[in-house]
């Protein structure tokens, strides 16, 4: 009895062992076609969410069909592998082969990328701002250096965020003052200090229980967030002007990439690169933000919306825009990075110039 007793102890041990050093996957991760290449995708967003189901599983099944089903993505969604303010470091380290990574979460990491965040930056759309990111990369290496071991398949641009606020829009320069607002790091948090806002940095599934509490008076979101994380139950008040865009990047693990065979990894960049992260960042971002307002308005919430006439918006790109243009260029010069200049007047011409 003793003996029994004794092999059950060490066989929960050791279960609890793999759980902890994160060697242990659950059954689903583990099962995989023979001659299949398994790829596990970590992701914070909700399965049931626009994201995951407008993009990243429309994605993952391109990839099964340009593989032929070699490749076998198996993604595990709602920050179930890892919270979205750990992504980098976990696809780095290998707790998931592949990952959605929020780059607002890690300000300065690769800040060289931050310049597609700019406030007030002449951006058309979401899908100009995600094809344009990418040319940027491909053209300077010293942007590529800022990814070590990630192998960067496409980068999502979304926005332009909106104001959500809970007790009242804002409308004028003035209103900014003293408001405590969630905010990614990096440009958009100078912008908004700029502007004469707090900005409390948060990852986007504690926004609504902040915004209810009152512990914040309300955020910059993207209409993609607005829909998934739905603060429209508890926040009425919106508006609309070109306060900056944010930026996600679908990575994979570098060692895993470069395990898979030439072939495959070609097939898998086929629809990623330029045209993925256009495709993604027009189905995670344009679409949502045409098609969210008639979603919400249908669920019968009565929104509350404001739109700055352009003299006023002029007000803001005045002191939250053009300061925080020239800091950003500061900032990455004096970390030695002396084609920041040259990377912004690079991005302005390639937006200006952009055709699909």
């Amino acid at each position: 009895m003793k003996k029994r007793i004794s092999f059950f102890l060490l066989a929960c041990i050791l279960g609890y062992g793999l759980l902890v050093s994160g060697s242990y996957q659950p059954a689903s991760a583990q099962t995989s076609k023979p001659g299949s290449i398994r790829i596990v995708y970590g992701n914070q967003n909700p399965e049931t969410g626009w994201e995951v189901s407008n993009c990243s599983k429309l994605w993952i099944q391109k990839v099964k069909e340009v593989t032929k089903g070699v490749v076998d993505i198996q993604g595990h969604y709602a920050q179930s592998l890892f919270k979205g303010t750990d992504a980098l470091e976990a696809i780095k380290g290998g707790q998931a082969d592949l990952g959605w990574i929020a780059m607002g979460f890690f300000p300065g990491v690769a800040s060289l990328s931050e310049v597609i965040t700019l406030p007030f930056l002449p951006v058309p759309n979401s899908e100009t701002a995600g094809a344009v990111l990418w040319q940027l990369y491909e053209k300077f290496p010293s942007m590529q250096k800022q990814y070590a071991g990630i192998k960067v398949l496409n980068f999502v641009a979304l926005g332009p965020f909106v104001w959500v606020g809970r007790q009242k829009a804002v409308s004028t320069l003035a209103d900014f003052k003293g408001l405590k607002l969630r905010s990614l790091g990096g440009p958009p948090t100078d912008m908004l200090k700029a502007m004469g806002a707090i900005p409390v940095f948060m990852g986007i599934n504690d926004v609504y229980l902040n915004i209810e509490k009152g512990v914040i008076d309300g955020a910059l979101l993207p209409w993609e967030a607005i829909l998934s994380f739905k603060p429209y139950e508890i926040a009425k008040h919106f508006t609309y002007a070109p306060f900056h865009q944010a930026f996600f990047v679908v990575g994979m693990n570098e060692k895993k990439w470069n395990s898979l065979p030439p072939e495959v990894q070609k097939q898998m960049m086929s629809v990623s690169g330029r045209g993925g992260s256009a495709w993604w960042s027009y189905h995670m971002s344009d679409r949502s933000l045409e098609e969210g307002r008639k979603i919400v308005k249908g669920k019968g919430v009565q929104m509350l919306e404001v739109t700055p006439p352009p003299d006023e918006v002029e007000k803001w790109r005045k002191v939250g825009g053009v300061p925080t243009w020239d800091k950003w260029v500061k900032d990455n010069e004096a970390k030695g990075l002396t084609e920041a200049k040259e990377i912004l007047g690079t991005a302005l011409k390639m937006i200006k110039e952009y055709k699909k």
